[in-house]
């Protein structure tokens, strides 16, 4: 019996899966905790992937598929859920990856960030960086943050995404969701008319080029609390990439105005648990204190680890102190351990000097 899209996304919602990918040749496969889990199903044909894909894409969708190999967008399902959808071409036929979006909001707390995160979301201005790898949870974590504000802030929060994932209503706060592709041409001149828009809080789905940057941070020094994301491991890397994103005659300039805006940093990484089903985020935190700021300002980024390794005070920590306190509590195996610090010679160290004293 041919399988159908309805039954796959209630199969994934049921399962709390993340991930749906429907390929030529393999069973429909569902991305569990972290690991990808075939679905007991025969593989699928053509026919197969060309109907799934048709049963949730509009006209101006396979037009897309047909002119330009792909389209991305997001769809909600029966009130359930919304789904992130990248369907494209392969080898000549269909293919489709849909992420889960869940309806419902997670706490920071449940989501394992610290206090001070919250205490930020009260500034009036600055621009706080949620960076990582894909699939590292930058979106549930952006979208909790605006939920928060949304919920106790009486402000205006303007969205700028591709494709718009969860949806958040109006709250204490007034909410616009602006789709790039749909509802405006680009980050950039979304973000340049989000300015005449009277908003408090804008997230810029994320930083891709120079002139979006170039907006996102004089934004942020403008007086409005921005949000940005960038693919990035590690708060000192995150400021590097912003910096070396400018020709090189305007990168004081810009070391300048991200010393005087940035409010902090925050990195991911999520891993399979190995206590129990699910999946866990290590963070690394900067806070931009006037230490900080100053590295920033005189291009020495490099010394930015040793400062939140003593800046726990302030709520800041890096990567591989989290993910080592993680491996220490048995909630993350070895292997993630090495493979995703960032000093592998010092954690191993680390473990070593725990473990024997």
């Amino acid at each position: 019996m041919a399988v159908e899209m309805i039954d796959l996304l209630e199969l994934v919602i049921a399962e709390e899966g993340s991930d749906l990918h429907l390929e030529v040749g393999a069973s429909p496969t569902m991305r569990l905790n972290g690991s990808l889990v075939p679905l007991d199903s025969p593989q699928l044909t053509p026919e197969d992937t060309e109907k799934l894909v048709r049963s949730i894409t509009s006209d101006y969708h396979q037009k897309m598929i047909r002119e330009v190999g792909t389209i991305d967008f997001g769809f909600d399902y029966v009130g359930k859920a919304r789904f992130r959808v990248s369907a494209f071409k392969q080898k000549g036929v269909y293919g489709v990856v849909l992420r889960l979006i869940p309806n419902s909001f997670m706490t920071l707390e449940k989501i394992g960030l610290p206090s001070v995160i919250k205490d930020l979301l009260y500034r009036p201005r600055g621009l706080i960086l949620i960076t990582g790898p894909t699939g590292s949870g930058k979106s549930t974590t952006l979208a909790s943050m605006i939920d928060v504000i949304n919920t106790e802030r009486d402000a205006h929060i303007v969205t700028i995404e591709d494709p718009i994932e969860f949806f958040h209503h109006h709250k204490k706060g007034i909410v616009i969701q602006r789709e790039v592709g749909v509802d405006v041409p680009s980050f950039e001149e979304a973000l340049k008319r989000a300015l005449r828009q009277d908003p408090d809080v804008i997230l810029v789905g994320e930083m891709r080029d120079l002139d979006t940057m170039r907006a996102a941070v004089t934004a942020a020094e403008t007086g409005h609390l921005v949000f940005a994301t960038l693919h990035t491991i590690g708060a000192a890397r995150t400021v590097d990439r912003v910096i070396d994103a400018f020709p090189e005659n305007q990168q004081e300039q810009i070391r300048t105005q991200l010393a005087s805006s940035l409010v902090a940093v925050t990195s991911q990484v999520l891993l399979k648990r190995i206590d129990k089903p699910g999946r866990v985020a290590a963070f690394e935190i900067m806070i931009s204190v006037p230490a900080v700021q100053s590295l920033i300002r005189e291009n020495k980024t490099y010394l930015i680890p040793s400062i939140l390794q003593t800046g726990a005070k302030w709520g800041m920590n890096t990567l591989d102190s989290h993910l080592v306190e993680l491996y220490m509590n048995n909630v993350i195996s070895y292997t993630d351990l090495i493979t995703k610090s960032q000093d592998t010679e010092s954690v191993i160290k680390k473990i070593k000097g725990n473990t024997e004293s």
